[in-house]
């Protein structure tokens, strides 16, 4: 624990620095360095420069590259079930029929269905449950086959559509089975989504109306006692995670207030204090001290009832977890969260009471539920009976969830008072075709957890990998979910091919595991670094000699499509803004297309922009440096009639800044470059000639008056000669004012993409 009373507990009992300790920490340094530092130089002449290997971070990317080609690859399995909903009191079915579809054919402002949460109270305010199918005839209710796919995309992450064997109609099953159920009337409806696979390109549905006098009664009913126990304290990587979920917190922003909080923060009338224990930790244990304190709050806070006979202890997931350190707790409980509202920020304030919470609610007693399932049984047919199941369940003691708080359930039903024998009639039968959906894709919550549980990284890495390989382009967050790139994938394949060992789970796992020994075997560090190095070197030259570059592989693209120029069947090539489709008859045949995420060619994306030099509509891009937009140029137009306008981070588009003036002066940095004049917003400013290569500035304050009123002159002159551009729409819209910034009320570039340019333009 690194708390105040911890740290004088220790300086007042010394101990020899263990040097054990000291050489796994080094040998695992130095053994992150060889890879980062001799893998990277292979990605620049292999892929492309500004590229980075890691021993942890490559592993990473490999891990949401495998999840990307799993989803691609994925075709999923068809199943049905059907929903009944019953009136407790049959004399009503025949009136909530019209009620209830009614109801559920309502939407919200954004067209969304009521919610379960809302169908659920509609239930309980009309005496009506909501039923599963779960046997027909005496035997489980299954209407389903699998996805079968005959061809799967290969292995190198080219991409690829998955062709699937053509799936079976199971909606005359369905029919017959809702028959039965009491739905009459019957019809199916069918249509054809190309995008789906398998299965899911045929979207079924079959409907119909129910029979409210089919006889329906409540065979058996069963409750059961189930608990919930309490969450251990926080980790980082579980702070991160809960953090992440709850909060919306990045792991970066997570671990910065965290810090912050550790540190201390000012407290009136108290000064700076530490609010939490040390952060970076993959130990649940807590000190006697905290464990007594905790116990002695919950018993004046809440009472007996709410505190354990005994205090609950919590072992670690992680077998490779170094324990070093304490849970992450509140230091004191003399700070509730409530009390230190006014010296917290917003983000210190909720990051502070979501340790709190999950620190005292560790050390209270289990919430208690009572759990009913309904079985319900009858139909049409009393020699093939159709059982149906109506779960809920109702929080009988709160426990930790006093601090905790209930977690919402919104699929739990209420079940009303329903005895035996009781009979129902139903007046909703809704069968539905659903697919199983492919694995998930990461979210920093979930990558964090497979990291932990692999025992990858330790838990002060966690935050800058993900930091890292989004910087790097290998990944890309798109609403809180991880996409592999173009170029994280070919890196990924890369480095398998390379070097297959240090890129398996398994292996840097081991590698973890070696590296502890340093410590708790007494392992010699420089021999552990000496086993690795040896086998690592050799594939590392071997890799230098026979690895192609990325640039040079090419992978064919599906027949259909062509080549707009000649013909010619089409291939996936890599470049440096991604895979493109490129023609097979290159350098003879330049035809190149961008692609979208499933390889297929994405169509030019025009938008509602007068390009300033040529009055033609201009398209939209994407570079190494994000979005731009840029004009069109006809076949013979040479390169510098065109324009590029840049987008900024709000999307909206600027206008393109004039060139700069050229002084006399010598740049004071490299000598061998003069520097411009430009004007900005805090008035005139000099850089380099030479920039990026040079970053050299010069001091306009520090130049003699004559010089500066000449420069500002001459730089009046040139800005009159070269002046910035207003930029419009095709229809004579000003986006931009006479600084080249965006106006007002400009729309985003999102919203003025167009489908028509041509028609547009001409009448414009």
């Amino acid at each position: 624990a690194i708390t105040k009373d911890e740290i004088n507990r220790a300086f007042s009992n010394p101990h020899p620095i263990d040097m054990n300790k000291v050489d796994a920490q080094q040998a695992r340094r130095i053994l992150d360095r060889i890879v980062g530092y001799q893998v990277s130089p292979l990605l620049w002449k292999k892929v492309a420069r500004g590229l980075s290997a890691g021993r942890v971070q490559s592993v990473a990317v490999r891990l949401v590259v495998e999840r990307e080609r799993q989803i691609r690859a994925f075709v999923p399995d068809e199943t049905w079930k059907m929903t009944a909903r019953f009136a407790l009191d049959p004399a009503d079915a025949a009136k909530l029929v019209p009620a209830w579809d009614t109801f559920a054919s309502t939407t919200d402002d954004k067209g969304a269905p009521p919610t379960q949460r809302a169908q659920n109270a509609w239930l309980a305010e009309h005496r009506a449950i909501r039923a599963e199918l779960l046997e027909v005839g005496g035997k489980p209710f299954n209407v389903a086959q699998e996805g079968k796919a005959a061809e799967t995309p290969a292995n190198n992450g080219a991409p690829s559509p998955t062709i699937a064997e053509e799936p079976d109609d199971l909606t005359p099953a369905v029919e017959k089975i809702a028959a039965l159920a009491g739905l009459e009337s019957i019809e199916h409806s069918v249509q054809r989504d190309d995008k789906g696979k398998g299965p899911a390109r045929y979207k079924r549905s079959v409907t119909g109306t129910p029979r409210p006098d089919t006889p329906y009664s409540v065979s058996a009913i069963e409750t059961k006692r189930t608990t919930s126990r309490p969450s251990p304290p926080f980790i980082t990587s579980t702070l991160q995670q809960a953090a992440s979920s709850r909060l919306g917190f990045n792991a970066q922003r997570t671990m910065r207030i965290a810090q912050r909080l550790y540190e201390g923060v000012e407290i009136k009338g108290e000064g700076s204090v530490g609010l939490i224990t040390y952060m970076r930790t993959d130990s649940t244990h807590l000190s006697g001290e905290a464990v007594n304190g905790v116990r002695s709050y919950v018993r004046e806070r809440f009472g007996d009832a709410y505190l354990p006979e005994k205090p609950n202890f919590y072992s670690s997931s992680n077998k490779a977890a170094q324990e070093a350190h304490e849970a992450i707790r509140p230091t004191s409980l003399n700070y509730p969260p409530e009390t230190l509202k006014s010296a917290l920020t917003a983000d210190e304030f909720k990051l502070y009471r979501l340790i709190w919470e999950r620190f005292v609610s560790c050390q209270m007693t289990p919430a208690q539920w009572d759990s009913t399932s309904v079985m319900i049984t009858g139909g049409t047919d009393p020699k093939t009976p159709l059982t149906f199941k109506a779960t809920g369940r109702v929080l009988r003691f709160d426990g930790f969830y006093r601090v905790a708080g209930v977690p919402t359930a919104s699929d739990d039903l209420t079940l009303p008072p329903i005895e035996e024998n009781d009979p129902l009639a139903p007046f909703s039968i809704q069968p539905e075709q659903r697919f199983s959906s492919p694995p998930p894709r990461y979210s920093e919550a979930s990558l964090i957890k497979t990291l932990e549980s692999e025992g990858i990284g330790r838990p002060s890495t966690y935050a800058s990998i993900i930091q890292v390989i989004q910087d790097r382009k290998y990944v890309e967050q798109i609403e809180r979910r991880f996409y592999a790139t173009d170029l994280g994938e070919v890196v990924t394949d890369k480095l398998i091919e390379a070097f297959p060992n240090i890129m398996e789970l398994s292996y840097t796992r081991d590698m973890e595991s070696e590296l502890d020994k340093i410590e708790d075997e007494h392992r010699d560090w420089v021999s552990v670094l000496d086993e690795f190095y040896a086998k690592f070197s050799k594939r590392l030259e071997r890799a230098h000699e026979d690895l192609t570059h990325a640039k040079a592989e090419v992978q064919p693209a599906p027949d259909e499509y062509r080549c707009e120029k000649c013909g010619a069947t089409l291939v996936y090539r890599f470049g440096k803004n991604g895979r493109f489709l490129s023609c097979s008859n290159y350098p003879d045949c330049t035809y190149a297309c961008p692609i979208d995420r499933e390889g297929r060619p994405r169509p030019a994306e025009y938008v509602n922009v007068r390009c300033p030099k040529t009055g033609r509509p201009m398209i939209r891009r994407s570079g190494r440096f994000g979005p731009f937009i840029s004009t069109v140029l006809e076949e013979g137009e040479p390169q510098d009639t065109g324009l590029i306008l840049n987008i900024d981070k709000k999307g909206h588009v600027n206008a393109p800044s004039p060139p700069p003036l050229t002084t006399d002066l010598p740049c004071p940095k490299c000598e061998e470059g003069k520097l411009n004049l430009r004007e900005g917003a805090r008035g005139p400013w000099l850089g380099c000639s030479r920039f990026p290569k040079c970053r050299g500035r010069g001091k306009w304050a520090e130049l003699e008056d004559a010089k500066r009123k000449d420069l500002e002159k001459q730089l009046a002159a040139h800005m009159r000669e070269h002046p910035i551009p207003i930029i419009y729409t095709l229809d004579g819209r000003a986006l931009t004012n006479e600084k080249g910034k965006p106006v007002d009320d400009a729309p985003k570039v999102d919203e003025l993409l167009i489908d028509e340019p041509r028609e547009l333009a001409a009448s414009a």
